[in-house]
Formats: structure tokens, sequence, C-alpha cells
């Protein structure tokens, strides 16, 4: 059954799928894949109810929408009525809110089934989703890493053999012992993702990522404050679209970073992200910050031609640690465009480098603000020491918040001390304006999209992920994606070709503030270029989940 939103859409008004039927598939997805960590909360009950009410609209032809009856995921920063919303924290950790976020009550009135909250990095602060009370989420390429990885050893080992043989007068040809071995394939379905080196999903939202890359729904709700959508999304081989600032609300959206989080979404497919749009974004009286975009909903054409289309290539994203075969598909990427008639051309965004430090000076200020309300008294975590109120605060926030969260707390109320306000956070937000304007005058000089990498690398494997702290690894792996928050433009990480360990290459565009269209439009004529081939999920003889490519 796996196809895109469209596809089954398609099938539910012609009678050909009930989605109960599609729900229920589902389900039985996400326990395939359980060992993935994906959920926080799986709500398999709750979701066929609204399935079976799905059933009865579009029975009598009246479904809500595109939407109705597609089995959907929810990020665990997002409130959700009377469901428990974490944010992966024991802060939260029995927190249930009194009401749903706006983009869950706009997927629950287009009729979705929700089939879970999904893991993440503790309230959403970091890049690779490991750092989560209820553990990590593991990358479902993991089984393909492994067999590439043992297939690469096997044939290294006995080509080893046969040099040796050469080289001392033998002949070359290869013992049964020195072959690869017969049992190949069972040794590798004994890989343990509990003991063995797996690949990291990416965060903060790598739950929602592995939920859609491992078919436990078709699409999946997700934020990006600075990369959070985007590094999953390359990482796991799904398309991952962040929205120009201001198009959906932020209501009921646990804030991180107030002005750079952006709800945000996976699909399959451009198309399917095209239609979660259409559903999500408008107006809000409960977010001032919202837009009306009257080009938004859209639909993307089939045929679409970039020939006349202005590609940018930013110079200053060749950056250190940028991998060889990442910087290959880039180049080869640019090289489609051109020769489908696009004009593409090098362009300059010289404040990119200072975007990091700025980043980081300005999200850990936020940061120290938003989680001021999280004090023992109201709600979340409340400490039994009581023999003072600053004991409660102090006990409480210690013993409810990780080190990454303290840190940052830490950090962002040392910038905002009246001798340091001046030093730091008004330079960083100059910062933050400089590299606005380097983007305008790109798009004023009459580009219409950028095309950069996402990431600097594939998706690494725990035991190396894990050798750099939180911040260094957040630094790393956000270098190309949270500019466009700093900017508030839509960017869309588009999965293009596997690398040469069989994992995911994933390239990143942007385009102008509500260009939402053209920036999607773009992202699909490139995926209908390089048709990447996503995972499937079969079962096993023993009816176990196996994640084949």
């Amino acid at each position: 059954m796996v196809g895109n939103v469209f596809q089954v859409a398609q099938k539910l008004r012609n009678g050909s799928l009930i989605p109960s039927e599609v729900c229920s598939w589902c389900i039985r997805r996400s326990q395939l894949a359980k060992r993935l960590n994906v959920f926080i909360t799986e709500l398999p009950d709750y979701a066929q109810q609204l399935a079976e009410k799905s059933d009865e609209r579009i029975a009598l032809g009246k479904p809500l929408g595109l939407l109705d009856g597609i089995p959907i995921a929810v990020k665990d920063n997002y409130c959700t009525a009377g469901i428990k919303t974490s944010c992966a924290s024991s802060m939260l950790e029995n927190f249930y809110s009194p009401y749903n976020a706006t983009v869950v009550q706009k997927v629950l009135d287009a009729g979705a089934s929700v089939v879970g909250k999904t893991n993440m990095d503790e309230f959403a602060m970091g890049s690779g989703s490991l750092d989560s009370i209820y553990g990590p989420v593991r990358n479902p390429w993991s089984r393909v890493y492994a067999r590439k990885r043992q297939m690469l050893t096997a044939v290294t080992s006995s080509a080893g053999v046969a040099i040796q043989q050469a080289q001392s007068g033998h002949g070359v040809s290869l013992s049964a012992s020195q072959r690869i071995p017969d049992n190949y394939d069972d040794s590798y379905k004994s890989f343990s993702m509990e003991e063995d080196d797996w690949l990291i999903a990416g965060g903060s939202s790598g739950g929602s990522a592995v939920a859609v890359a491992s078919g436990s729904c078709f699409g999946a709700l997700s934020s990006d404050t600075g990369g959070s959508t985007r590094v999953p999304a390359s990482y796991c081989g799904v398309v991952g679209y962040k929205p120009t600032y201001g198009l959906v609300s932020r209501h009921g959206l646990i804030p991180l970073v107030n002005s750079l989080d952006t709800p945000s979404m996976f699909t399959r497919c451009t198309d399917d992200a095209a239609a979660i749009l259409a559903t999500i974004s408008g107006i809000d009286v409960m977010d001032s910050t919202t837009v009306q975009d009257c080009s938004v909903p859209f639909s993307l054409p089939d045929d679409a031609s970039i020939e006349g289309l202005h590609i940018g290539i930013p110079e200053e994203y060749h950056a250190p640690g940028l991998s060889e075969e990442t910087l290959d598909t880039w180049t080869w990427v640019a090289d489609l465009f051109e020769r489908a008639g696009a004009k593409v051309t090098r362009v300059s965004l010289p404040h990119t480098q200072y975007s990091i430090v700025c980043y980081s000076v300005l999200c850990v200020c936020e940061v120290a603000s938003n989680m001021a309300r999280y004090d023992g008294i109201e709600y979340g975590y409340r400490s039994e020491q009581a023999l003072s109120t600053h004991a409660l605060y102090a006990d409480s926030r210690h013993t409810g918040f990780n080190d990454v969260v303290r840190g940052r707390i830490l950090a962002g109320n040392y910038f905002l001390l009246k001798r340091n306000y001046d030093a730091y956070f008004v330079q960083a937000q100059k910062v933050r304006q400089l590299i606005t304007a380097d983007f305008r005058r790109a798009f004023d000089a009459g580009v219409d999209v950028l095309l950069t990498p996402t990431t600097l690398t594939v998706a690494p494997p725990y035991k190396e992920a894990t050798q750099h702290d939180n911040r260094t690894m957040s630094a790393q792996e956000d270098v190309f994606t949270q500019p466009a928050n700093m900017a508030g433009l839509p960017a869309v990480s588009v999965p293009v070709k596997l690398s040469s360990q069989s994992l995911p290459i994933g390239l990143q565009l942007m385009a102008n503030n509500f260009e939402d269209k053209l920036l999607l439009t773009t992202a699909k004529w490139l995926e209908q270029q390089v048709q990447f081939n996503r995972l499937d999920l079969v079962e096993d003889s023993l009816g176990l989940g196996e994640l084949v490519h």
C-alpha cells in the first residue's frame, strides 16, 4: 500500500480502500518498526475511531477533504487535548493539555486519523533526536547501512586473501571459506539496533521523520527552528518542508524560539506537503504572527517546467566538512537544472559564516525566557523538596530538565544580563538583519530559488555522533539549514540519491518569503527527475519487520 496521500485518497473515494483498512495497515507498520523508537504515545484505538468516522463520511460521499481518512503523526511538542504532551522531558512527562494546537485541530477537522505522538529531542533542543527521556530515535536506513557495510567487509576480506595469494605466486581463486558466506542474509538479520552501531535519525523531529519513512503514517507534523525538520528528512530519505514563517499558526506548539519556530511537516512527496499546507495554513486569532497568503491553498502542476527559472548556488555553502559525495550530488543537480533550461549562477551570502554564532545567541536567549514558566508551581514536574520556594524552584528545574536544556537556560540568562545585553543579544539581532538582507539582495537580483546541501554528510552512526556534545553537533548539522529560519524563508529538503553506503543524500531548496508554491513546484520537478527509491517495510518469515531498499 506504499503510496502518497493523493493516491490513497483516490482509492478511498472510488471504494477500492476504506479508511479503517488504511489506518490498520499503518498501525501494523508502526508495530513492525517499533525497535526504531518512533512514538512516545501510540494511539491505535483513537486512530481507529477516527478512521471509522471517515468510513461513514466517505461512504455517504461527504469527505471533509483530501486528508479525510489519512493517517497522520504529530510531534510531541504540539498540544493535544486529553493526550499526553511531554516534549520528551521529565518536566512535562505527565502533562495533558486541555486544548489542541491549531494545526492539530485543523488536521482533525479535515478528517485525518492521528496515529501517535512522535519522539524528539527534549524540548526540541538538538539535531539528532538522541536527547529524549524515552531514548533515542533510530534511523530506518540502519539495516541497509549494516548490510552494505557487512557486504563490503566480506568483499574486502576476500579480495585481501586473493591479493596475498597472487603476491605469493599462488592462484587467485577463492576457496569456499574465503567467499562471501552463503548465510550472509541470515547474519544480516541478526544485526541488533540495540547493541550495534545504528544510524541517527537527525533532530529534533527525528520521530516524525522515521514515522513517514517507515510507513507508520502518510504525513507527520513537526517543528523547525534551525533545521529540525530538514536535517532528519535528509537523513531518512523523505521530504521535509518548512513553510514561510507566519503561514502556519504556532498556537499550541510548545515554544523553543518564538521568532524562529515554524510548524513544518514530513511527507513522502512534495504533492503531499502542498496538501498538508493547504489544510493547516491561514490566519489564527490565537497567533498574531500569522498572515493570510492568497496563493494558499494551491496544487502543484504535474508537468512542471523550470525553463527560465533562475537557480542560485551560494558560494559560502561550500563549508568545511562537506563530504565529497554530497558536493558531487549538489553539482550534479545544478547541472540537471541547467540542462533543463534553468539559469544557474553563483551568488554570495557573505554573512552566512556568522549565522551559527548569531543563532546560538538568539536561541539560548529565547530559550531562557520560554523555560522560565516551568517552575514546579503552575504545571510540570514538581519536586517534593519544600523547604522553601527557592528550593522548590531549583530542585524542580534541576530534576525536570536535562543538561542540554539547563545549559541553554544558563547561557541565555548570561547573555540577557544588563551588562551583556547590548554586546550579545542586540549585536546578534543586528547580524540577523544582515543575514536577511543577504537573501533579499539575492532574490531582488532575480534569483528564484537557492540550491544548497541539506547536511554536510549522510546520517552518521550513533557512536560517531555521540563523540560531540549537543551544541557542537547542532552547529555542525544545522550549518546549511538555520539561515532560512533567520530570514523566515520557506525551505524544503528533497531526497536525491543514495551514497556509496546506500544512504540517502538530500538537497535543500529555498525561495523568497511567500513563494512556497514556486518552491514546492521546483522541488516536485527535481523529485520527478531523480526518482528517488525510498524504503519499503516487509514482514519476514518470523513476522518481524525488515526495512529493505
